[in-house]
């Protein structure tokens, strides 16, 4: 049986907290950036997520899928964070993209998150990666847990 593993976006696989802070230095009128048209469309990757995220699709022992959770503020996110999708992962991980506010309701083996809370992480049902923290900061150190896990 294949081994379900979630994906974030946010500050996972596209820069957004980047994004978010260049967006108030250059307009700190807006209070929402992320409620911008076309500010998830424009966000760039995470190093090495793009190579990842091929790397885990690659492995037969892996069901890869992309969990994230909506901005309310902008009702546009939902297609926004589709075409990201499609415009850097390809067409087929679009059918492999679930948008909830609550992770926790997703039935999975690995959540890979830079937050341990907030949006459901807490309740997930596997083991949550916390990307970003000190035992897994960057791309290297998830993929470097699973070919040791895993022996790949």
């Amino acid at each position: 049986m294949k081994k379900i593993v979630y994906l974030d976006m946010d500050d996972v696989l596209c820069q957004y907290t980047t994004a978010f802070q260049q967006a108030i230095k250059e307009n700190p009128a807006i209070q929402y950036p992320q409620s911008q048209y076309d500010f998830f469309r424009k966000l760039s990757p995470v190093k090495d997520a793009l190579s990842s995220v091929q790397f885990l699709r690659q492995q037969p022992i892996f069901d890869v899928y992309i969990l994230t959770a909506p901005s309310v503020k902008n009702p546009l996110c939902y297609t926004e964070k589709r075409l990201w999708v499609e415009d850097h992962l390809g067409f087929e991980m679009v059918n492999r993209l679930i948008i909830s506010p609550n992770k926790g309701l997703s039935q999975g083996d690995y959540l890979i998150d830079d937050h341990d809370v907030g949006r459901g992480q807490d309740n997930f049902s596997g083991k949550l990666l916390h990307f970003g923290s000190p035992q897994f900061p960057d791309w290297l150190s998830i993929i470097s847990y699973f070919k040791e896990k895993y022996k790949l």
